[in-house]
């Protein structure tokens, strides 16, 4: 018997029921590229089309009957995964097909084709990524460059914020169903996250709970285990003076019962050293975090520009506390694993929220480290055998 190859279109209305067959169990259609979207009151369909990314968040939405698709668990994720590369791959086709609207023509492609190239002869046509695709080199370097102008106009930034999302908050609580996990809601999860770090961004610029802000910047990463989290810099028209570090930023356990219980669940680093050996903090025996810290009554700056914060002792009235670790219970005090945190910000959002003051430009590099890194994926190259260079490709 011949055989032959089947081929299916990335945009075919078939494919959703070949990939993810459980989907689809009585053959219903996927996305497709002419759909036609309707007028909301009369219901009148429009010479617009609907989106592969209208389409797929429609089928996501919660709704007050059960949306069957919310409840795959780990299926959906992978649902998530192809239907977000058939998003992409619809807007790098668009952007191959549109490159004179796109007017690349203007890039300095000549340039770009020596640079990557190194060889003038090969300057064929050229297929450009531009900054608006997320996540291309050009997108990144754009953003780099903002940064680097917000630093020449206002110099160090004043305050280095790291939000990380609590899984265990109640938006969380209130929107599992069925018996499901936090690991079965990614989208649960990316949904939350983002509109609390809006609301954290209007609280600090808008609500200006540490003064008035000149510039703000802020990154968004994905941990390997699944926890996204935030790293904000912030440039305050006003200089924080020494004596002003203390009333917004914290290193001490609470005396206060609830900042505490927060405190406690969120902003305690380890345990590590003589406690855990096993901890992914320690390099050469030693904490990476530089824990424990020496008691200091007063905060002060270090000789590189750093800030000591305040830690007092238990005999001066501060709190200790008691860390549970897997078969014992350690008694610490400020000394030990407390990280720097702004207790207005953690009363608010309940969560890992790290506060610093910032002395240094080095921090916009931080944040960025993206644009140098590159990401953890495999390297290839595909060789095309006309003399075209194609950015997509790349």
């Amino acid at each position: 018997m011949r055989r032959r190859k089947i081929v299916i279109f990335s945009f075919s209305k078939i494919l959703i029921q070949l990939v993810i067959f459980l989907k689809c169990p009585r053959g219903e259609d996927g996305y497709t590229i002419n759909i036609n979207q309707v007028e909301p009151g009369t219901s009148n369909q429009i010479n617009k089309m609907v989106s592969a990314m209208s389409f797929y968040a429609y089928r996501l939405m919660v709704r007050s009957t059960e949306n069957r698709v919310l409840n795959y668990r780990q299926l959906l994720h992978q649902y998530l995964f192809d239907m977000y590369a058939k998003i992409e791959a619809g807007r790098l086709l668009f952007i191959r097909l549109n490159q004179k609207k796109l007017r690349v023509d203007e890039y300095i492609h000549l340039k770009d084709a020596i640079t990557n190239d190194s060889d003038p002869a090969n300057h064929g046509k050229l297929v450009i990524l531009p900054s608006t695709f997320s996540g291309c080199p050009r997108n990144m370097h754009e953003y780099a460059q903002d940064a680097i102008t917000y630093g020449r106009h206002g110099g160090k930034p004043l305050l280095f914020i790291t939000y990380t999302f609590n899984p265990n908050c109640k938006e969380m609580a209130q929107n599992q169903t069925n018996g499901q996990s936090k690991t079965d809601r990614h989208d649960l999860v990316a949904r939350i996250f983002r509109q609390k770090v809006k609301n954290l961004m209007n609280v600090l610029v808008k609500g200006q709970v540490f003064g008035s802000v000149k510039y703000w910047l802020y990154s968004i990463e994905w941990q390997k285990s699944g926890l996204p989290h935030s790293h904000i810099l912030i440039w305050l028209t006003n200089t924080l003076r020494l004596k002003q570090i203390d009333d917004i930023i914290s290193a001490e356990i609470p005396t206060d019962k609830n900042l505490y219980n927060i405190v406690i669940k969120n902003m305690v680093h380890g345990p590590c050293g003589a406690f855990n050996s096993l901890s992914p903090c320690l390099k050469e025996g030693n904490c990476s975090k530089m824990h424990p810290r020496q008691f200091i009554k007063e905060t002060q700056f270090a000789t590189d520009g750093s800030p000591l914060y305040r830690r007092r002792k238990p005999k001066d009235g501060r709190q200790t506390a008691t860390v549970k670790m897997k078969s014992d219970s350690v008694v610490i005090d400020n000394r030990w694993w407390i990280a720097p945190y702004s207790p207005l910000l953690l009363k608010m959002f309940d969560a890992h929220i790290n506060a610093e003051c910032c002395n240094s430009v080095k921090s916009i590099k931080y944040i960025l480290k993206y644009v140098h890194k590159g990401s953890d994926q495999g390297v290839f190259t595909a060789h095309s055998s006309n003399n075209c260079i194609d950015k997509i490709f790349e």
